[in-house]
This record gives structure tokens, sequence and C-alpha cells, in this order.
């Protein structure tokens, strides 16, 4: 009975939930998979194919993102877009660095830029 009613919920949450809220919940994820690589960082071999692929991951998302911004019919103003753009380009610069480089105090920038733009994402524009 307990699963029914969760594959319910899920099926009206997947019906319900707007593309802010998705793009807001990917960048939180990502963010909790990194900051447990933050959390974890003990050096070993383990931990570093875990934090290449929470890296890999999280480029992937502003991969996606950068290409969404790109488009000249995108909703947002262009001095927004722009903007964004430019942090998806410094998201690129650290994460290619974190992946050749590997430093526990180069993490948290990703972790933060993640939550702070999950938080616009869910406020009412």
């Amino acid at each position: 009975m307990y699963h029914n009613g969760l594959q319910a919920y899920q099926s009206v949450n997947k019906i319900t939930v707007t593309g802010r809220e998705t793009e807001a919940n990917v960048l939180n994820q990502s963010a909790l998979r990194l900051k447990r690589c933050l959390d974890t960082w003990d050096g070993s071999l383990n931990h570093e194919k875990e934090l290449d692929e929470a890296l890999r991951t999280n480029q992937k998302i502003w991969t996606l993102f950068q290409l969404e911004l790109m488009q000249e019919d995108h909703p947002l103003p262009k001095k927004l877009r722009v903007d964004l753009l430019r942090l998806s380009a410094f998201i690129d610069k650290r994460t290619y660095d974190l992946l050749a480089f590997p430093d526990k105090a180069k993490l948290p920038i990703l972790i933060d830029i993640n939550n702070n733009i999950a938080a616009g994402l869910r406020e009412t524009p």
C-alpha cells in the first residue's frame, strides 16, 4: 500500500514541478554530491573517482544551461543571460582546474554557486 502511495505522489510531482523547480532541484542535487566529496575528502583513489564523477555531472548540467542560454529566443533578459554565461565559464574553468589538480579549498565555490542559483530559481519571478 505504501508503495502505491509513493508512486501516486511521484506521478503528481512529475506533473506539477515546473522547469525552474526542476533546474533548482538538479543544481541542489549536484551541490549535495559535491558537498559529500568535500566532507569526505581523503585523497584516496576511490575519492578521486567520486569527485571526478561529481564534477563531470555538474559540468554537464552547466553545459546544458549554456546551450539554453545561448538561444536567441531565450526569455531571460540578454544582460542576465550574458552574466550567467560568464558564470558558467568560471564554473568550467574551476572544474577543469579541480579535475587536473584536486584541492579541497577549490570546491566550496562550486557548491555555493549551485545553491545560490537554485535559491534564485525558486524565488517567485
